[in-house]
């Protein structure tokens, strides 16, 4: 139990691929249980209540139909934003030593949390959105740069997904510890 504890609280040594995806299913879990049983309790939703906003779906108001929306995905950016940061530290402790059994600095890790940070305080506050009439109602859509960050970011992260937990460490100790495979001395 040490050693999972230890796995999240402390960015030195190296860890194999299992610790890393059981490290991953740990932090999904959590994610989970904040996101939809403890956030719904404190009053956090991040869709809006279209049911309500339609009671009548012959006197919808545009307007404020668009205004919901927009408002809620300003909320889902900060509530995102908020968890993302909760849940930084136990992620780059998994990450950069699993970096680490690949005899790398994890820079990568930090680049791609950077960029995920900058992505979702962008939706938090609203920056880089247009309006696009749909049906007679203006909605909030992301425009051309916000969509080409998102995709870079998508790109990255899949990029570490399969370094992280796909590709074979280093075999043998390395600058930063020994292998977590017992592999062979140098």
């Amino acid at each position: 139990m040490d050693k999972i504890i230890s796995n999240f609280t402390s960015l030195d040594g190296r860890i194999g691929r299992q610790s890393w995806w059981i490290g991953v299913v740990i932090l999904i879990v959590i994610n989970i249980i904040i996101s939809f049983l403890i956030l719904p309790l404190v009053g956090i939703s991040m869709m809006p209540n279209m049911a309500a906003l339609m009671a009548d779906p012959n006197n919808v108001d545009a307007q404020a139909l668009a205004n919901t929306v927009a408002a809620t995905m300003k909320t889902a950016g900060w509530v995102s934003l908020v968890i993302f940061l909760i849940f930084l530290y136990p992620s780059a402790a998994i990450s950069i030593k699993r970096r680490h059994d690949k005899d790398n600095s994890g820079l990568d890790v930090w680049i791609y949390f950077g960029l995920t940070a900058i992505l979702l305080l962008v939706q938090a506050l609203g920056l880089f959105m247009t309006m696009t009439d749909v049906g007679g109602i203006s909605f909030p859509t992301p425009s051309l740069p916000f969509t080409i960050l998102q995709i870079i970011v998508g790109i990255f992260g899949i990029y570490l997904l399969v370094v992280l937990g796909f590709l074979k460490g280093t075999t043998g100790p390395n600058q930063y510890g020994p292998d977590p495979l017992g592999g062979p001395a140098a």
